[in-house]
């Protein structure tokens, strides 16, 4: 691929990420600024909340080209809140879900959320963080909630694999499963950040699961011409 061709390769998908952030109502794409070079975009700038900070990854992620992305997009509140107020609110949402065990604590630092705990599933992990990152005022979440499951069954590999061809958003034929211990590996190609992240969810969702160890590699099956976005 020549210099020329790679150029206007990172031109289209910086269009394309910028397009897509001014279609999300989640994201007020005025303060935002984006740069892509050989698949990799950086997202800088500023937003109102921590939910519209992931809102803006979520959306390069759907950009066909885009392999990874760097979010360095800063958090700037119109209206702060003091740490007592979020303590309050991220105690009231981690009750809302009773699959959320009470080992899982809160903790807030200058506006920064820290989850500690241990769980039995990988869901429940991913849950709680669900559960807190879109309290108004939190300006960053940090997970580090433990994984101590029960003994899974013997044929965890096996049942992986049926759930990822049971998902509609993974080609599970391009996808390989390895399961050492509690930790599974996933190797292979998919289309788009949105499928390596259905594979990843279905892989860790399996019991005695506590790590996944995500190798699939993004190799986009077609480039977009100049069309509108899916809205994230």
């Amino acid at each position: 691929m020549t210099t020329a061709t790679l150029v206007s390769e990172d031109l289209r998908v910086r269009n394309a990420v910028m397009r897509q952030l001014e279609w999300d109502p989640e994201v007020d794409a005025s303060e935002i600024g984006v740069a892509a070079q050989k698949g990799a975009v950086t997202l800088t700038g500023y937003v109102s909340s921590y939910g519209a900070k992931l809102a803006a990854e979520r959306c390069a992620k759907r950009v066909r080209g885009v392999r990874a992305v760097a979010n360095d997009i800063a958090v700037r509140l119109k209206l702060p809140r003091t740490d007592a107020e979020l303590a309050r609110d991220a105690a009231f949402a981690l009750n809302l879900r009773d699959s959320v065990p009470r080992t899982v604590k809160a903790a807030v630092h200058n506006g920064h959320l820290t989850l500690t705990g241990d769980v039995d599933w990988m869901f429940q992990k991913t849950q709680a963080e669900k559960l807190v990152r879109y309290i108004p005022g939190v300006v960053g979440v940090m997970n580090y909630i433990e994984v101590t499951p029960k003994a899974g069954g013997r044929d965890i590999q096996k049942r992986i694999v049926h759930a990822l061809h049971r998902s509609a958003d993974v080609n599970a034929k391009q996808i390989e499963v390895k399961v050492d211990g509690d930790i599974v590996r996933l190797t292979g190609t998919v289309g788009s950040w949105l499928q390596r992240e259905a594979a990843e969810r279905a892989a860790g969702s399996a019991p005695g699961i506590t790590h996944v160890d995500n190798r699939i590699t993004i190799v986009p099956t077609f480039v977009l011409d100049e069309v509108p976005d899916e809205q994230c």
